[in-house]
């Protein structure tokens, strides 16, 4: 097992022959790893942590470490982290709380810039990207495929929806649309749809064009949000729309800090 002799691994830690553990390193006594996981070096994995295969974790990284929250008081609480991501330098995940469901998941296949935070009970779906010093609190929720930039903190309880992407330096304190190109210039907007992203996601041009046609609802008519989804809504029943507006009826409809338009 490639373990450098300068790391400390705990006896009852689960770490594969498969794994690299490079210099510096610290591993608790509930740190569970997969397959082929490479700590490059100097990284702190902390609490009770289940990582999938194929992780790679860069220098001065933490993983599960305490939240960052006054209400906790050493509850055995969780993180999960999937298969296939990169978490570059000086990322840190804290576990979940207990008044917040007890754990917080990262999915498959995410890349992680340097210096990202992700709070306490927060959720990453799967291949999303979160660039350099973006900023999670506690209870947040990035859906699968979502793109969140450099220098954007994001508010508790808010959700950035699924192959959503947001413009760097955005302070999110609403949900995030689905599919949205969202960037601040005064204040924060929703610029329309993410087209070229969602092209690149195998999107087909039906779907594109029934997703502007909402966005037109949305963001292009005199309707309130409202009414909106009420149009947007009846269309989904009758069947003009499809399954990718119907998801972007129901995100709408579940949001409880109201969404960026």
């Amino acid at each position: 097992m490639a373990i450098h002799p300068t790391s400390i691994v705990a006896i009852d830690a689960v770490v594969p022959e498969s794994c690299s553990v490079g210099p510096f390193c610290t591993i608790g006594p509930n740190v569970r790893l997969g397959e082929r996981c490479e700590l490059v070096s100097h990284v702190v994995l902390d609490g009770h942590l289940s990582m999938g295969d194929r992780n790679r974790v860069f220098p001065f990284t933490s993983l599960g470490i305490e939240p960052q929250d006054l209400k906790y008081r050493n509850e055995p609480t969780k993180l999960t982290i999937g298969s296939g991501n990169v978490i570059r330098e000086s990322v840190t995940i804290s576990r979940g709380t207990a008044g917040g469901g007890g754990e917080t998941t990262v999915g498959d296949d995410c890349l992680i810039m340097a210096y990202v935070h992700i709070g306490h009970d927060s959720h990453i779906g799967n291949g999303c990207i979160l660039a350099n010093a973006a900023t999670l609190a506690g209870h947040v929720t990035i859906e699968d495929f979502a793109v969140v930039g450099a220098l954007n903190p994001v508010h508790q309880y808010c959700t950035v929806g699924t192959y959503a992407y947001v413009g760097g330096g955005t302070t999110i304190t609403q949900d995030v649309l689905p599919y949205s190109l969202t960037s601040v210039r005064r204040e924060n907007r929703a610029f329309g749809l993410n087209r070229v992203g969602l092209e690149r996601r195998g999107f087909t041009p039906d779907e594109l064009k029934q997703l502007r046609s909402a966005y037109r609802l949305l963001q292009g008519s005199k309707l309130n949000t409202t009414q909106a989804l009420e149009a947007i809504q009846q269309r989904v029943d009758v069947g003009e729309f499809g399954e990718r507006v119907a998801y972007l009826a129901r995100f709408i409809a579940k949001s409880e800090r109201g969404v960026i338009k």
